[in-house]
């Protein structure tokens, strides 16, 4: 094994996480530079299509269910 196997593994452990924290960046749309060039070289694009589809999916069915409950009461 060399040093470059044992820098990946705590990236792979905890890559959901790093995923869903990138992703609530984006739809806030602030992000450093540095941090945005780390979640390029460490995330999948096809999990982030994944995660922010799912999180977009959560926000809009948030929004209705609150709209209901306003307009209901």
């Amino acid at each position: 094994m060399s040093e470059g196997d044992n820098l990946d593994k705590p990236i792979k452990k905890n890559n959901f996480l790093r995923t869903v924290i990138a992703v609530l960046w984006s739809f806030i749309g602030i992000r450093k530079s540095s941090g945005f060039q780390e979640d390029i070289a460490n995330i999948k694009p096809l999990q982030l299509l994944a995660v922010g589809v799912v999180m977009a999916l959560m926000f809009v069915i948030g929004l209705i269910v609150v709209v209901n409950l306003v307009v209901a009461s």
